[in-house]
């Protein structure tokens, strides 16, 4: 199918990089190899950043997460990072320059969290990793250099799937305090049943038939679309989201993840939470990494400045 992607993106598509999923294995080598030749090329002054193992889930493994701490920190405030990959690809690297950034240009702390990815632990691998990574932030804020309740949780694509999962869970075990959340192209419908996701079939970096082995990998053969999808795996299905933390939510005009985004955003906003929503048009899902075109450059400044606002830097 034809698509108008922005003039400035369009000319990229046909070197984008092919990511097989139902070939994990090769697809998780391909992007280390990936982001180990990108690393050469990241600004990472101004930035100390260093990893440490925080206590997992009950009767599950420590964890590993990446600390970044500016120079200098401006405010007693934390990013807590969750990176994307359709719940079965990505780690530490993908997120690292941004969080370089964020922390050099934001001064605050900023911690990504290193969860388990599917199929080998499906959920609630992912998100109960997150919850304890998150929980280890908050005890340790003081020592971190930030308040702990000044914490904004920010993910891409399943990143922030598994951040809208992470604001319902912590509302609900009473859990840490989440000031603010960042959902860009949140992954958090399993049930696949929205006009974009059924007519996005060829759209690159992500498109139906990678969704529904993203879903089939994280919740098991057989249960996506089923009745048996809790609230935390899939987010979209939650009928409450009253006392949530505000939401930023993006969207990218042909991403088959596009009407979710648009109506998880609708639902929180009648729920009563406060909500910006951003579609961003001619792009496709993961089309910032074209970094020279004005609509990536506008993607990436929103990030900076919405966290900033909403972490009072």
């Amino acid at each position: 199918m034809t698509y108008a992607y922005d003039p400035e993106i369009a000319p990229a598509v046909p070197m984008l990089p092919h990511l097989d999923l139902s070939d994990l294995p090769a697809t998780r080598e391909q992007l280390k190899a990936v982001f180990a030749e990108l690393r050469g090329e990241v600004d990472e002054t101004g930035v100390t950043f260093r990893e440490e193992w925080v206590p997992g889930p009950e009767g599950a493994p420590d964890v590993r997460v990446r600390i970044y701490t500016p120079d200098r920190i401006t405010t007693p405030a934390a990013i807590f990072d969750v990176h994307g990959g359709g719940f079965v690809i990505g780690d530490l690297e993908i997120d690292h320059p941004a969080n370089l950034r964020f922390a050099r240009e934001l001064g605050v702390v900023v911690v990504s969290v290193d969860y388990r990815l599917a199929p080998e632990a499906p959920y609630p691998a992912a998100l109960e990793d997150c919850y304890a990574a998150l929980t280890w932030v908050a005890k340790n804020a003081a020592e971190l250099g930030a308040d702990p309740d000044r914490i904004a949780i920010h993910g891409i694509s399943a990143g922030g799937g598994l951040c809208a999962a992470l604001a319902l869970l912590a509302r609900d075990r009473g859990g840490p305090a989440i000031r603010f959340q960042y959902l860009g192209v949140p992954e958090i419908d399993d049930r696949l049943e929205t006009p974009s996701m059924q007519r996005f079939i060829d759209t690159p970096q992500w498109n139906r038939p990678r969704a529904e082995l993203s879903w089939d990998a994280y919740l098991g053969e057989g249960v996506r679309g089923s009745a048996d999808v809790p609230v935390y795996a899939a987010p979209a299905r939650a009928v409450d989201l009253s006392g949530l933390p505000p939401a930023y939510v993006s969207a990218m005009e042909f991403d088959p993840l596009r009407d979710e985004g648009i109506a998880y955003a609708q639902a929180l906003l009648a729920a009563g939470v406060t909500t910006e929503l951003h579609l961003f048009p001619g792009t496709f899902h993961g089309s910032s990494v074209v970094e020279h075109a004005a609509v990536s450059k506008r993607e990436v400044t929103e990030a900076i400045v919405v966290l900033g606002r909403a972490l009072e830097v």
